[in-house]
């Protein structure tokens, strides 16, 4: 599922997760839930995470196993 590739995303960069709410300027506790799956993750958000991490929506989402960012 898609949000555990969330959670990795932000470990492997050794982020905590109030950091990466902070960068999409919402409470950690939503992005807590994001991450659990716990709450439906907005497509802003969804475009905003692929722009902070520098990978394709298709990546984050589990469509694709390819992290590298879209082709201008």
């Amino acid at each position: 599922m898609f949000f555990r590739r969330l959670a990795d995303m932000r470990v492997d960069r050794d982020l905590k997760q109030k950091e990466v709410a902070a960068a999409l300027k919402m409470r950690p506790e939503v992005y807590r839930r994001y991450e659990k799956g716990i709450r439906e993750i907005p497509t802003w958000a969804v475009i905003a995470l692929a722009d902070y991490y520098q990978t394709s929506t298709d990546y984050l989402l589990g469509r694709t196993d390819d992290p590298s960012p879209p082709h201008a």
